[in-house]
């Protein structure tokens, strides 16, 4: 065989197969393939009665699924949503009848002069009219209920999508907005040691190139191992002790096991940033900052408590949270990451600062 049959050969393939993938996902393939398989489900009853034969079980149960589509389809295209949807429920029901007292009739007269050399199937007709009618009236109803079941579906599905997006694009700005606040406070420590011309200035940049790459390249999925974000903070932390004074105390106890726990990227620095810009950088001399991160296999318990200035707290109904964007984001963050599954407590008085954080992962 040349490269050029091939060619067409393999081009033919895929056209085919293009075109079976496009009928298999529309909506009157899987129509007719739930058709055809109640319509097998009727024969194959009929047959076990052992009244009539292969061939006829086959006419009477093709009439019979001929006159359900009518009802069926009449009802979800024409009743449903003229009279039912909206809300017009005793014409609906009143429309549904008559539907099924127009057809069934027609559906008898078709089979009583087919099956005319059996008298036996003639004398079955008359004598059960009644469940003819109830068939096409519970099949009609039946179908109403499969439309208002999928419509409802439907319309969860994309309200959930909607809310997933909307969701994703409050956290990706919320992210935004963190990733510049911590860089823009380590470049100011930065400034502030090369023009002091510090021999820490180098390991800062060493801790600054650390935190970036784990920001810029790590941060990007929504959750990240636990472990890394443990080191972030501890970069943070000595980064924090090149700049501050040697009298702050700077402390964080991670207690438990780290294994493949995973948790929401840069959830716990904002945190960290609080005690610094508005706890020690405020205060007079002195001070600490004692950080304790508590793990176990499905959750973590953080614990921050540090010295700030001698200010008075902020009143439960101030305007601006007390910590600035940065808390206030990491607030919003929970609510949407973590609904019903974190517990945070913040606790201000004249001299400290102090919160906790139960999170289940």
């Amino acid at each position: 065989m040349s490269v050029a049959t091939r060619e067409t050969a393999g081009s033919q393939l895929g056209n085919f197969l293009d075109r079976l993938g496009s009928t298999l996902v529309r909506r009157p393939f899987y129509h007719g393939l739930a058709w055809f398989a109640f319509f097998s489900i009727l024969v194959i009853l009929q047959l076990q009665t052992g009244e009539i034969g292969l061939g006829l079980a086959v006419l009477n149960e093709f009439i019979t699924v001929g006159v359900f589509a009518i009802v069926v389809y009449t009802n979800l295209l024409f009743l449903f949503p003229a009279y039912l949807k909206q809300g017009r429920y005793l014409v609906y029901l009143a429309a549904l009848v008559g539907l099924s007292l127009l057809f069934t009739p027609l559906e008898l007269v078709i089979k009583y002069f087919l099956f005319s050399y059996r008298e036996s199937i003639q004398v079955d007709l008359l004598q059960h009219m009644e469940a003819y009618f109830l068939g096409n009236f519970l099949i009609g109803g039946i179908s109403s209920m499969g439309k208002i079941m999928t419509d409802w579906l439907a319309e969860n599905r994309k309200k959930q999508e909607v809310e997933n997006e909307t969701m994703q694009s409050e956290l990706r700005f919320l992210k935004s907005q963190i990733n510049p606040h911590f860089l823009f406070n380590t470049l100011n420590s930065l400034y502030a040691l090369t023009l002091k011309k510090s021999d820490k200035a180098p390991d800062i940049v060493i801790k600054l190139s650390e935190m970036m790459r784990y920001m810029l390249y790590e941060c990007n999925e929504p959750k990240v191992p636990l472990r890394k974000e443990i080191n972030y903070l501890q970069n943070y932390l000595d980064l924090e002790r090149l700049r501050q004074r040697d009298t702050i105390d700077i402390t964080l106890d991670v207690k438990g096991r780290v294994q493949d726990q995973q948790i929401a990227p840069l959830l716990l620095i904002p945190f960290l940033e609080n005690s610094f810009k508005h706890g020690i950088n405020a205060a007079l001399k002195g001070g600490f900052v004692h950080a304790t991160l508590s793990v176990d296999h499905r959750a973590i318990r953080f614990f921050l408590e540090n010295t700030k200035g001698n200010v008075l707290p902020r009143s439960p109904d101030a305007a601006r949270p007390s910590g600035g964007i940065g808390l206030v984001n990491v607030r919003r963050r929970l609510e949407l990451l973590y609904p019903d599954r974190h517990d945070l407590e913040i606790t201000e008085t004249p001299t400290t600062y102090t919160v906790r954080l139960d999170l289940e992962l």
